[in-house]
């Protein structure tokens, strides 16, 4: 995602650039195509609301023209406030762009070594075992890692319609969501199913750390008989037939336009594919679904980015070599493509013998460097470092500061948009 991202953006720039892409020569664990900006987790972009961090990501990065929104929202599967792609059309449009660009070279085989000259590292959570290797002896250090879970697609053909419910919560927007209402028993008896349930193995290290914003459903469930209630299965903003809130909902997303795949929401596991069989199907109207694709767990890798780069994406110990996506610690898909964005842009102005750039930091964009950078306030930060995403918390401080939460978030937008529209006009 992040690569495709810089490539588009460094070529529009006309920058000439050869992209290395090892599929389908070499697969990783969770990829299933050779298209590029393939979506392996959630199908959904975030929020479009600018009041929501990856809102006012996304209404910065139309600011900055960015093209992989552009053709994200091109592709987009009409699902409420949040931009939901159709998966399969996105990457088939990436791929097409970045083949069909005549100052791209797509080159399919493995890199295993970091390249001499001007170099981005975008080579994602699933970097191959032989280019970690390297990535580990240039920054001298141990990587970080987490388990990362995705969630099972079922096909809708195999629903019973009869006991689903097609809603939004709070009845928001138009309702493209299917739900399942589960009582106190169904609800128990799931949870005791799935806590008791078989995983996959995990072998790769003794000690093993889950991202908590892509925990596994068991993992959750684990916390606490009431934790799924209180979480992904979360109720609130739904009533039954007779005007009361279910004890549970599992919440069903359209993964195309034509609704025929859809996601289950928020459920990443590690179960065995049989038990994710055995154990889902006790969800009123998947008594019989058929699995599109099975959740599953891999390994992501990510380097100590506060330890080793600036704000403009530059190596410290070498300024021609930028990092961009989930190995820089950028969490989730919007992230991706908007520090590629800015690796794309700063690496064609290092070319040029132009500075690369800093954004501002009262942009979410600029916070969201600056915390990866570990500088101004983040300069003193001696917890673990773990993936960041666009939340409000990275934003300074408003002083005062106004009264009321959206209030406050709206004022926050306000200010982010002017920084960014008083921001370089040429980003050549």
């Amino acid at each position: 995602m992040a690569g495709s991202s810089a490539a588009l953006e460094a070529a529009k720039r006309r920058t000439r650039v050869k992209l290395y892409e090892m599929r389908p020569t070499k697969n990783t664990p969770a990829h299933t195509t050779d298209r590029l900006a393939e979506l392996i987790c959630s199908n959904s972009l975030g929020s479009l609301r600018p009041t929501r961090a990856q809102g006012l990501l996304k209404e910065e990065l139309r600011l900055l023209d960015c093209e992989l929104l552009k053709i994200a929202e091109g592709c987009a599967v009409p699902v409420g406030t949040a931009l939901t792609v159709d998966r399969q059309r996105f990457a088939s449009e990436v791929t097409r762009r970045i083949e069909e660009n005549p100052l791209i070279e797509l080159i399919r085989e493995e890199v295993e070594e970091i390249p001499e000259g001007l170099t981005i590292l975008a080579s994602g959570p699933l970097t191959s075992e032989a280019l970690t290797r390297s990535i580990k002896k240039f920054c001298g250090e141990d990587f970080l890692y987490f388990y990362d879970a995705v969630a099972p697609i079922v096909s809708r053909d195999s629903f019973d319609l009869s006991k689903l419910v097609q809603a939004s919560r709070y009845d928001a927007g138009e309702a493209w969501f299917l739900n399942a209402f589960m009582d106190k028993e169904g609800y128990l008896d799931f949870y005791n199913a799935l806590i008791a349930a078989q995983q996959h193995p995990i072998h790769d290290f003794e000690d093993r750390f889950f991202f908590e914003g892509c925990l596994p459903i068991e993992e959750i469930a684990r916390r606490g008989e009431r934790s799924l209630a209180f979480g992904p299965l979360r109720p609130t903003g739904f009533k039954d037939q007779d005007g009361r809130r279910p004890y549970a909902v599992v919440q069903l997303r359209p993964e195309d336009k034509a609704t025929t795949m859809y996601n289950l929401v928020g459920f990443q596991t590690n179960l065995r594919n049989s038990e994710q069989e055995r154990v889902f199907r006790l969800i009123p109207g998947l008594e019989h679904v058929q699995f599109l694709r099975y959740g599953r767990m891999h390994r992501n890798t990510y380097i100590e980015a506060p330890r080793l780069i600036e704000p403009t994406l530059q190596f410290r110990k070498r300024h021609d070599l930028f990092i961009c996506g989930q190995l820089s610690g950028a969490e989730g898909y919007l992230s991706a493509i908007a520090t590629g964005l800015v690796a794309g842009l700063n690496a064609s102005r290092l070319l040029k013998e132009m500075s690369p750039l800093e954004f501002p930091q009262e942009t979410m964009l600029g916070a969201l460097l600056t915390r990866l950078a570990g500088k101004g306030e983040y300069a003193s930060l001696a917890d673990r470092f773990t993936p960041i995403k666009p939340i409000f918390a990275l934003l300074p401080l408003l002083s005062p500061e106004p009264k009321g939460k959206e209030v406050r978030r709206r004022v926050y937008v306000e200010r982010s948009l002017e920084a960014l529209r008083g921001f370089p006009k040429s980003l050549d």
